[in-house]
């Protein structure tokens, strides 16, 4: 049988390489659902290609355009944001991947999971938001979370048939970024074109400018707490600029494992498609010769405070940490129009995260509101940097 897909996000770095990892592997998976926001050419191009049941364009404004461009294709199409939700939860649907951007992927993965869906969860900011919501109700529903970042998909490979030993200490790698060894005032210089230039992975603006700050691995401290249990102090962050050990795991008797792999999302991506079986593949593979130094030291917190931020976030809890990324999400499209500096984000991110009304047991109503809330209140100061 094959296993047919949701992909939400569908035209975003990770919903392109999942669509080559299902074009690659015909007898195995098929198309359901394709989702995006506002690429509605692409969405377009690979509804055709794909030919799934249904396609969802969330930006209501470009509807007619898809509609008009599959009117003789065996496509539904449909549009809004309660459509994406919607659809994650189809009876035709065996696994949601979901690859949706920022805060915009929480809806649809809790749909998704109250459905009782599997879900290829590559959306990080999802448990970060609301990551006791989330794990809750999986296990409720005896759902299973397959991460598939690549870091969170090494861990979930250190620790598969270690059921009967718990991890001591998780070690996230980091690459470091573009600007791994820069002072603040060199940083305070950084434009959105220098930030865009990640040195080993392809991805989308907004996490390529999240890995860049280091937030994008605080979120992945916060993202890794949820999914395996390890308390924040357990979970250390180390950089590795070669991006070839993706992450490790520590066990109680001071073992060591590691996952190493070119730095290749396709490869995270079809574990999760395929688990528990690992899919034979034509992608290229490791050459130790080639990478004769692996590298290894702390993060710069004090250039880089994002880090430190979301370690504060998650020891706060509640819903601090939907604070952090709801200002995360407003700075970082600020700094991308140009509207502030690369150090000007974190100093924003913190006064959000002082601001904020506490809230140690949110509701997903009170995540809502904190999520609103927080977006204008980072606005408002993103107004008065300009002025």
């Amino acid at each position: 049988m094959k296993k047919r897909l949701a992909i939400l996000g569908s035209t975003g770095s990770i919903g392109r390489q999942t669509l080559e990892v299902v074009e690659k592997n015909p007898g195995r998976f098929v198309v359901e659902v394709l989702t995006a926001y506002n690429n509605a050419r692409l969405l377009i191009r690979q509804a055709k290609k794909f030919l799934p049941d249904v396609v969802v364009i969330g930006n209501e404004e470009n509807y007619q355009l898809v509609k008009e461009a599959l009117k003789d294709v065996p496509v539904k199409v449909f549009a809004g944001s309660d459509a994406i939700g919607q659809v994650a939860g189809m009876d035709s649907v065996d696994m949601v991947l979901t690859a949706m951007v920022g805060y915009s992927g929480l809806i649809p993965t809790l749909k998704a999971v109250e459905a009782g869906k599997s879900v290829a969860i590559a959306n990080k900011e999802t448990l970060v938001v609301a990551g006791e919501l989330v794990t809750q109700l999986a296990r409720e529903k005896q759902v299973g979370l397959l991460p598939v970042d690549s870091e969170h998909s090494a861990i979930f490979q250190c620790l598969a048939g270690e059921f009967m030993n718990p991890a001591e200490k998780i070690l996230l790698t980091c690459s470091g970024g573009p600007f791994r060894g820069k002072n603040s005032s060199q940083l305070a210089k950084v434009t959105p074109t220098d930030a865009l230039a990640h040195p080993n992975w392809e991805m989308g603006a907004k996490i390529t400018i999240d890995s860049a700050t280091l937030m994008n691995k605080g979120f992945e401290m916060i993202e890794a707490h949820w999914l395996f249990g390890l308390p924040p102090k357990n979970i250390e962050v180390i950089v590795h600029p070669q991006s070839i050990i993706h992450s490790m795991v520590q066990f109680r008797d001071g073992s060591m494992k590691a996952q190493l792999g070119l730095p290749d999302m396709r490869l995270p991506i079809l574990y999760a498609l395929g688990f528990p079986e690992r899919i034979a593949n034509d992608f290229p593979r490791l050459d130790f010769r080639k990478y004769p130094n692996l590298t290894f030291e702390e993060p710069d917190i004090r250039n880089f405070p994002n880090l430190a931020l979301a370690y504060e976030a998650i020891a706060k809890g509640g819903n601090i940490p939907c604070v952090l990324n709801a200002a995360n999400e407003i700075v970082v499209n600020a700094f991308l129009e140009g509207k502030i500096g690369f150090t000007t984000m974190p100093l924003i991110i913190e006064k959000a995260i002082l601001k904020a009304h506490f809230i140690p047991s949110p509701s997903l109503d009170d995540l809502i509101y904190t999520n609103n809330e927080t977006r204008s209140f980072s606005e408002s100061l993103i107004l008065s940097e300009k002025n």
